[in-house]
């Protein structure tokens, strides 16, 4: 019987010793992709947390990675937020509120919770627009502190609606009205994590919307769409259509200012998701208290 020679069995050995390397090498690149995922995903939920509410967290990595993981989770942020908020509401009406103003502290207690970005930047937004000027002097008017009287009006007017249709809901069972308030916050939330989809450009080469412009995939926003969606059944008693209805009116919405920002500034800032924000939210919530 043939022995095997000597060169045969450490060429063998030798092919053994590289196979176990390559699949020891393989699984620390596995284990270091899996880190990195994870640690991007957390990234990206303390970004959506900073940016969304008054949450005081950790800084950590901000680039466009992070920025896509954070506005695919803002949808989500929105719904708990809103839940939180249509809570509090509830606890007022129960210690004999009326519920205006049951629904009026809900109100202060968003744009408390949300540091007033949006309203701000639903402020800013329309004295932008409202300027008719060239996209060039529309973005300085923008980025100025004070507020013109476009943006007072609009501030005015979307805590009216906002308010008035919080009324509305808070007289309904609990579980519609907590589904309501969630639903009018998520919808706001899902505006922004759209008017990032891939196609819109930013209107700076820098800020929040140069972060986060064109960053989400149309797989995650169809996603957050039917989180949403899901959310605002119950929000109209005996109506289980209506309340995605208003999402998607208050979605629609915001897209057409996304479409006449990209029109008139080139593209999105983060004054232009800050009103897209509020603009959505209050439709939802406009079209939530109908019937």
């Amino acid at each position: 019987m043939a022995t095997p020679s000597v060169d045969n069995t450490d060429a063998n050995a030798t092919t053994d010793a590289n196979a176990t390397t390559d699949a020891n090498a393989n699984a620390t690149t596995d284990d270091g992709s899996a880190r990195t995922g994870t640690r991007r995903f957390a990234d990206g939920v303390r970004l959506a947390l900073t940016t969304f509410t008054i949450a005081r967290l950790r800084p950590g990595r901000v680039d466009r990675s992070a920025a896509a993981v954070a506005m695919a989770v803002a949808p989500a942020v929105g719904l708990a937020l809103g839940a939180l908020v249509g809570g509090a509401g509830l606890g007022l009406r129960a210690l004999g509120a009326p519920a205006l103003l049951a629904a009026a502290g809900c109100v202060g207690l968003a744009v408390v919770l949300t540091r007033g970005l949006h309203v701000d930047g639903l402020a800013d937004t329309v004295d932008g627009l409202g300027s008719y000027r060239s996209p060039e002097r529309a973005l300085e008017i923008m980025k100025k502190p004070d507020v013109g009287p476009f943006g007072v009006a609009a501030i005015g007017l979307t805590l009216l609606i906002q308010a008035a249709a919080g009324a509305a809901l808070l007289g309904r069972a609990w579980p519609a009205a907590l589904a309501g308030f969630a639903a009018a916050a998520g919808t706001g939330r899902l505006a922004a994590a759209w008017a990032c989809r891939r196609g819109i450009p930013a209107a700076r080469p820098d800020g929040l919307g140069a972060l986060v412009a064109g960053v989400v995939r149309a797989p995650v926003l169809v996603a957050g769409a039917a989180l949403v969606l899901a959310a605002a059944l119950p929000a109209v008693p005996g109506r289980p259509w209506q309340g995605p209805v208003a999402v998607l009116i208050g979605l629609a919405a915001a897209l057409i200012l996304v479409r006449h920002a990209v029109h008139r500034l080139g593209g999105i800032t983060g004054d232009v998701l800050g009103a897209c924000v509020e603009l959505a939210a209050s439709v939802a919530f406009l079209v939530l208290a109908l019937g």
